[in-house]
């Protein structure tokens, strides 16, 4: 045992020992020395199951079991509450032997609880982001008890918060909390998966003085076994019976602890449904599981369960809800349906399986509908299939993860944490809210002109007031809005029905279909009985065959760099290892294709009569900027009646006669003049895309559309790469 494991407490020496660890992780033995000997944050990056949580709990609860705290001594931030539950279990047994209390601190969790720690603050709190600005709000008296002496905060996955509103809110608590207690405690971060540390270390240390460390950790190199597959998705097949596709997908995962992940919460709902009816014509156990959003906590619940309990076959589709660090025990393999967004999801997924020093497993299947012969040239493109390659050799050839694109102008989190502060203290006037607003780090773009229109928007639609004395507090319809327990969080939540049979919940959806269809959930078929609309309740009855159900689900965003790598699949002579015989020859076929039409030549072909296609090589942001520079400065010159497309794929567009050859030039020629990403929003619009941006002045919603949905720049750097 090295050095490190001698300078820890001895509570955790035992646990060491009676678990038969052989040695500390190098991870481990690197955290240790920066939170023993250094003042500084300490960011911990590594493998999934590389020991990161251990890593920064060991060192940190050694030095509170040598100098216990006189408050809540460590907060633990995760960005989700069955990762809060996972640890809490995990660090309950560490933590038998000692009196340092874990509270974790969620809506399930009862108010007995909460009432103990309120009560007396001490130990370790875990929480989402959340819960802790419903503390900050209502508990403002209370704050200096529960944090005056708090050392460390952990913020579990970071990548899950960087670049998001949500991961802006925990700065300005963070910050919130250190004005009050005039204490800037230590901050870990952890995270598999980011590819530039300096953007992690930057978010971290916000608003503090010290230093990141980032121990640098040998890449140690895991074995992983890739395939990827390709189908055809035939309408005209019988219902009744399975498809090739559906089949390869129940081999696949026959007899295995497998975890399929989908894009939506669809196609998790579809592929299970598909798979149990499998199981049951070959008269196999259901070893069939859901996990999403839209799922009840108990089912969620269950599906994890399964996943743990060794020696036990079990499958569970998922979304996003999976992907995080939750504890599932040993996934022999894990399927993936169509393209992940990223390199930075492939590799939390990829991370799941092939822990004890297997080899990871991951099987990537792609399908689409056959395309017609009469099918245009985009339209034959195997888009999901180009992409899933892409992504997977960005990370086999240069290791590279998409970087985290900060958001300048957190709108939506300005008013939220404008009436935050306002509904915590009561009042405040116009200038100590301004000190306050500004002494957050997230804010450092905004202007003081712009907080100023801001506050007066907000007097004149009645969210605040004037007091008699010149302060500001909470107006009447403000009130509404933060007296109720979704105010807390600043990603929107969808209004759902709960979805019931008879007493037990099943999960939710957004629309209630009508008494006697049928639709799907928790991989299951149910038909409704019921719908309470004044309860947002549907009441079913479990039913036979198989039915659907849609969500409306969100695209994400896709970095330019895995839009190239496509286009070098598409046009470079490399027949990949990992492609299986339909992959491989649906990929040839697509090949000989784009070289007939030359698009290997040229990034704008003709189709049909006055019709033509961009492929611009370029990512979600970009793709959206040229849509609009089209839009705002090409429609009169080339007569464009008719712009469409598939984000970030390619641009389809109708022109006026004999245009086509100057639609190159007129993009390229724009693309040199002075034009910048505000010249493309128009006056008349003001698009509310985060869940407070109906509470925005226009012309700010103008201004942080133009700086964090659009990039010029960006345009500018592609469109000179293009191909005349």
């Amino acid at each position: 045992m090295s050095d490190a494991f001698s300078r820890l407490a001895p509570f955790i020496q035992e646990y060491i020992y009676h678990h038969q660890w052989t040695e500390l992780r190098p991870i481990q033995i690197a955290a240790c020395q920066v939170i023993f000997d250094t003042d500084a944050h300490l960011l911990i990056t590594a493998a999934t199951a590389a020991g990161k949580t251990e890593a920064a709990f060991l060192p940190v609860l050694t030095l509170l079991h040598a100098n216990p705290a006189a408050s809540i001594g460590a907060l633990y931030i995760s960005p989700i509450k069955a990762l809060i539950n996972d640890q809490f279990e995990r660090l309950n047994d560490l933590l038998q032997e000692t009196d340092i209390p874990v509270c974790h601190w969620h809506g399930d969790v009862s108010q007995t609880r909460k009432s103990k720690l309120l009560k007396n603050p001490q130990g370790i709190l875990q929480i989402t982001p959340e819960s802790l600005e419903s503390l900050l709000i209502n508990k403002n008296n209370d704050l200096l008890r529960l944090f005056g002496d708090l050392k460390f905060v952990i913020i579990d996955e970071i990548h899950a918060f960087m670049g998001s509103e949500r991961g802006c809110q925990i700065i300005c608590q963070l910050q919130r909390l250190a004005k009050l207690t005039q204490k800037q405690p230590r901050r870990i971060g952890l995270s598999a998966t980011l590819g530039d540390y300096s953007i992690a270390e930057n978010w971290l240390r916000s608003g503090t003085e010290n230093p990141v460390i980032t121990p640098p950790m040998d890449g140690i190199k895991r074995q992983i076994k890739l395939a990827v597959e390709h189908f055809y998705i035939s309408d005209e097949v019988d219902e009744s019976e399975a498809t090739d596709y559906e089949q390869y997908i129940f081999n696949l995962s026959k007899f295995r602890k497998c975890l399929i992940f989908a894009n939506n919460r669809t196609r998790t709902e579809s592929v299970i449904a598909s798979l149990r009816q499998i199981a049951t014509e070959q008269k196999l156990p259901d070893i069939y599981h859901v996990h999403h959003g839209s799922i009840s906590a108990s089912l969620r619940q269950a599906a994890e369960n399964a996943m743990r309990e060794a020696n036990n076959p079990a499958v569970t589709a998922a979304t996003l809800t999976l992907e995080l660090g939750i504890d599932i025990g040993h996934l022999e393999r894990v399927i993936q349906l169509e393209s992940p967004l990223s390199v930075a999801s492939f590799l939390q997924r990829l991370g799941r399986s092939g822990r004890r020093g297997e080899a990871a497993d991951m099987r990537f299947i792609c399908a689409e509908d056959k395309p017609l012969p009469e099918a245009s040239l985009p339209e034959q493109i195997p888009w999901q299939l180009l992409q899933s390659i892409a992504i997977i050799q960005l990370y086999l050839e240069e290791q590279w993860i998409e970087p985290i694109r900060q958001i300048k102008y957190p709108l939506s989190l300005l008013y939220h944490q404008t009436m935050s502060i306002l509904t915590a203290t009561g009042e405040l006037s116009p200038n100590a809210l301004a000190k306050q607003i500004f002494s957050l780090p997230p804010f450092a773009a905004i202007l003081k002109e712009d907080f100023q229109l801001l506050l007066r928007y907000l007097i004149d639609i009645g969210h605040i007031q004037h007091t008699e004395q010149g302060k500001l507090i909470l107006g009447l319809a403000g009130e509404k809005v933060v007296r109720k327990f979704q105010f807390y969080a600043v990603f929107a939540e969808q209004q759902e029905y709960i979805v019931k049979e008879g007493a037990t919940q099943i999960g939710s959806i957004v629309m209630p279909p009508a008494v006697g269809n049928q639709f799907a959930l928790a991989g299951r078929t149910w038909e409704v009985v019921e719908v309470d609309f004044k309860k947002k309740a549907i009441f079913v009855k479990q039913s036979e065959g198989k039915a659907s159900i849609y969500w409306r689900g969100g695209s994400g965003t896709i970095h330019t760099k895995v839009l190239q790598r496509m286009q070098q699949v598409l046009f470079e002579n490399v027949e990949y290892t990992y492609l299986q015989k339909n992959a491989l020859q649906r990929l040839r076929k697509v090949r000989h294709l784009v070289h007939q039409v030359g698009l290997d030549k040229q990034n704008i072909v003709l189709l049909e009569k006055g019709k033509c296609c961009i492929f611009p090589w370029m990512g979600t942001v970009a793709y959206r900027t040229l849509e609009r520079l089209l839009n705002s400065y090409c429609r009169e010159s080339l007569e464009i009646t008719n712009v469409g497309g598939v984000n970030p794929y390619y641009l389809t567009i109708k022109l006026g006669k004999d245009k086509f050859k100057s639609l190159y030039h007129e993009i390229s020629s724009l693309c040199e003049q002075r034009i910048s990403s505000e010249d493309l929003v128009s006056t008349s619009e003001a698009p509310e895309i985060q869940k407070y941006d109906q509470f925005i002045p226009h012309p700010l919603l103008r201004k942080a559309f133009a700086s964090d949905y659009l990039d010029m720049k960006e345009l500018k750097q592609q469109v000179a790469l293009w191909r005349e």
